[in-house]
């Protein structure tokens, strides 16, 4: 939508293209989302109601003189009115349920229903954290399995179940390799990020107090190996690298990068958000990495968010394992679970950095997870990233032809397809394609992410996607494409068939509307 000089977005009349034969077209013929919708506030009126309420009785306040001296203004609205305007709300949201998600680098794949009933049961959907130990025993075994698991897949030592998010989880292993430095007495200031990482890893270690310095990329958009060997030193606490990286490749020098970061005095901290392209075939603990993130939604197809806090649990090599948080769950000779706490921690975690967050967990998510896991076996989850793998490099070589894709020549990619808008004509860009590509019924994929590709373009179609719906997204993706490259100006002010016009993102960034403020007529009437 545009953004008007006083804020208001346009209307949908504004927004109209009469069929002449400047009408774009499209390859699917889907006409994105479907009405303008005004503000519930625009439907109703506050001197009318949807109901016939008695007049209430008058009573003693109890309110100490704090009573409401005015009316609410409030929109009067009947009931079937408001069902209506919420319901055709929830037709404008673009979900995985809804059609095919390309985001790279987020992995927005389909949440089994399976997992979500099982996170429905009672005994797991309605338990409360601060329930007596003895009371929750099999939610603590549920998270203990979990936890077992995902040692398992990893090859690494342990796991701290605590962190909320893949951020709360990459803060977690920084704060671990802090405390494991602090207790050798070795003061080190400077955490290494390649530009391929993710962009949270140098935001994470500079609000944990360390400073950032970039690894550049080699021509094949990977770590370059020699310039990090070279910045390498007594200063250096350790690398944040992400592996798979942000290019869609795997990194074939990881062991050589972890021994020589080892070799320096330092930890390897690997961002485990593209876990789900190596899942079942690499584990990451044989790499040398000491400390590694797993989104729960990326790789075992929880909700993003699950309505709460989502799960980002860490695990540890056993360099790192004594110092990670509080609480973690442990199980007795005789079966029975327990929460380590503050109270313990002296006799069975001494070295902990400490707690991370109130809860022990989202026990949502963990639910969601271990059914996932469950449900596919070691075998089964070896399939999940061979499928993502597969359907990402159909992507890209069905693609190559009519896009650049930068790093197509080093090889196949892994669970993501990065191309560029190199070739694009008449001043076109990524961000005029992705506008056309909602008028094709699909939300955009990743764009100018990640930034040592201009123009980037990353699609992650995850191995959910059957590849009838993938053929139906690349059909779209090369038709827009197409346009793109023989300079199609309707693109410039795409999307036609959305019910705004296209956002004027700078003044929206700057100058956003975030309030309602009612006219003067409304507060007249509210009065």
């Amino acid at each position: 939508m545009n953004m008007l000089s006083e804020g208001r977005p346009t209307k949908q009349e504004d927004n109209l293209i009469m069929p002449d034969s400047t009408e774009p077209k499209t390859f699917t013929g889907n006409r994105a989302l479907m009405v303008d919708e005004p503000l519930i506030f625009e439907i109703g009126s506050p001197d009318r109601s949807g109901v016939d309420l008695p007049e209430a009785p008058e009573v003693e306040s109890r309110l100490g003189g704090l009573d409401r001296k005015t009316p609410i203004a409030v929109p009067g609205i009947s009931e079937a009115e408001m069902v209506r305007h919420y319901t055709r709300l929830s037709r404008q949201n673009y979900a995985i349920d809804v059609g095919l998600f390309p985001l790279g680098s987020c992995t927005m794949k389909h949440n089994p229903r399976l997992n979500e009933k099982m996170a429905r049961l009672k005994g797991f959907a309605d338990i409360h954290p601060l329930q007596p130990v003895e009371s929750v025993q099999g939610a603590l075994g549920v998270i203990n399995e979990l936890a077992v698991w995902l040692i398992k897949l990893t090859g690494m030592h342990g796991v701290a179940m605590t962190p909320k998010a893949g951020a709360h989880g990459e803060l977690c292993g920084i704060l671990c390799i802090r405390a494991a430095l602090e207790a050798r007495g070795d003061a080190r200031e400077v955490i290494l990020v390649p530009e391929s990482a993710h962009g949270t890893n140098p935001a994470t270690a500079a609000f944990a107090g360390y400073k950032v310095e970039d690894i550049p990329a080699n021509s094949d958009g990977r770590v370059d190996l020699e310039a990090l060997k070279k910045r390498l030193g007594p200063d250096v606490a350790g690398v944040m690298i992400t592996n798979p990286n942000t290019c869609g490749l795997f990194e074939p020098d990881m062991k050589a990068i972890s021994d020589a970061v080892h070799a320096a005095g330092g930890f390897v901290y690997c961002d485990g958000a593209n876990f789900n392209a190596i899942v079942g075939k690499v584990r990451p603990g044989d790499l040398g990495v000491d400390a590694m993130h797993i989104n729960l939604h990326k790789t075992f197809s929880t909700p993003h968010g699950g309505g709460g806090p989502g799960s980002g649990p860490v695990v540890l090599s056993e360099a790192l394992s004594p110092y990670g948080p509080l609480p973690f769950t442990a199980r007795d000779a005789d079966g029975h679970f327990r929460l380590i706490e503050e109270e313990t921690a002296d006799e069975d975690h001494p070295d902990s950095f400490g707690r991370m967050s109130a809860f022990h967990g989202q026990m949502g998510m963990f639910t969601r997870a271990l059914t996932y896991i469950l449900s596919h076996g070691a075998d089964g989850l070896k399939q999940v990233a061979e499928d993502a793998v597969l359907n990402a490099n159909y992507i890209l070589r069905s693609l190559e032809d009519i896009l650049d894709a930068p790093f197509a020549k080093s090889g196949p990619c892994m669970h993501e397809a990065l191309f560029s808008d190199k070739g694009f004509a008449n001043g076109l860009t990524t961000l005029d394609l992705a506008k056309g590509m909602i008028d094709e019924g699909y939300h955009p994929m990743t764009m100018y992410f990640p930034l040592v590709v201009h123009g980037a373009m990353l699609v992650e179609p995850t191995e959910t996607e059957s590849k009838a719906a993938i053929d139906q997204f690349i059909g779209a993706f090369r038709s827009v494409a197409g346009r793109a490259k023989a300079g199609d100006e309707l693109l410039k002010t795409a999307p036609h068939f959305a019910p705004r016009h296209r956002l004027d993102e700078t003044q929206a960034a700057r100058k956003p509307v975030l309030v309602w403020t009612e006219p003067e007529d409304f507060a007249e009437a509210a009065e």
